[in-house]
């Protein structure tokens, strides 16, 4: 045991990991849910890392600005998930705003995790895309 050596920690290049952010799930004007959600953003290879990790509370703070936002990320097929597409497609707007073009790359989304799994209503009678604006 003495003799092995500790292997570095694999990393994904650069990047910017927000805190965990709670994302309303909403469907005719119901809270049916909030989704725990995880992100990472992706920097470029010649990315100011330090500084823009100054910036994660900006980044968090239009993550959730987005999800409140008439709700943007609810799912029609499923109230214990995001729209995955939707939020890093907004989401990477958003941070190209925050850090600049030529220092973001890409959007991750590492985990979701809903607050109810049971006593959700169906999807199908409750119509979750007709409150969308």
């Amino acid at each position: 045991r003495a003799s092995e050596e500790a292997k570095p920690a694999k990393t994904d290049g650069q990047y910017v990991d927000l805190s965990p952010a709670a994302l309303p799930i909403v469907a005719r004007g119901l809270l049916i849910n909030y989704v725990f959600v995880s992100v990472r953003i992706q920097l470029s290879a010649m990315a100011n890392t330090a500084k823009l990790r100054t910036r994660e509370p900006y980044f968090r703070d239009a993550l959730v600005r987005a999800g409140h936002r008439s709700p943007y990320f609810t799912l029609a097929t499923d109230y214990t998930k995001i729209d995955e597409a939707r939020l890093k497609a907004v989401l990477l707007r958003e941070a190209i705003a925050i850090g600049g073009a030529k220092e973001v790359k890409g959007v991750t989304l590492l985990s979701q995790s809903p607050k109810k799994r049971t006593g959700l209503p169906d999807p199908k009678v409750l119509g979750a895309r007709e409150t969308r604006s």
